[in-house]
């Protein structure tokens, strides 16, 4: 109430009416009713305690956006805790790639030795078995020009020998070779 009287004597004082000079408080002076009416408005509003209503609904606003605030800063610190979670994770599965990678490489060129090793494995045996073969097929073909040769021989000696042999000779060889014979098996 105080701050309402002293409100409405420093208006009064410091009105511009009265350095005009007319009659300030009368019913004809515009700016002597609108003090008036400003100063029952007032009133009416501390009479509602209206200023308490707004002071109250201000800080139950501030204190909503406080919460607000609060919960923004909780959602902001979960979601930073989850993108680190993430971009560990998100690490982890980039190094098991790598170790993966490296691994298969590794295995790969293993493999491949692997794969060389058998390989020269396998040609050596080829070769082996094909030096195998040309030694056989020489040995054979050998055989046969010596089996050859033989033939040759004997009809070469049949040949010299029928042309200087007579028949009591012929008959004579045939029956030593025939005794030779059985002296040998016997």
């Amino acid at each position: 109430m105080r701050l309402t009287f002293s409100a409405l004597i420093a208006g009064l004082v410091a009105s511009p009416a009265f350095a005009a000079g007319d009659v300030f408080f009368s019913l004809r002076n515009t700016d002597f009713i609108v003090l008036l009416a400003f100063l029952l408005f007032v009133g009416v509003l501390i009479y509602f305690k209206v200023p308490k209503m707004m002071g109250s609904m201000l800080d139950s606003r501030a204190e909503g956006i406080k919460s607000e605030l609060d919960e923004a800063r909780a959602l902001r610190e979960e979601a930073q805790t989850l993108l680190a979670s993430y971009e560990r994770k998100q690490q982890e599965v980039k190094e098991q790639a790598d170790r993966i990678v490296t691994s298969a490489k590794a295995e790969a060129n293993e493999a491949a030795d692997q794969a060389r090793a058998d390989l020269e494995k396998s040609i050596a045996r080829r070769m082996a078995a094909a030096e195998e073969q040309i030694d056989s097929a020489q040995a054979a073909a050998v055989k046969e020009v010596r089996d050859q040769a033989v033939v040759v021989a004997i009809a070469a000696a049949k040949d010299v020998i029928a042309k200087k042999m007579t028949a009591a000779e012929g008959n004579a060889l045939i029956d030593s070779a025939i005794a030779e014979v059985d002296t040998k098996l016997h």
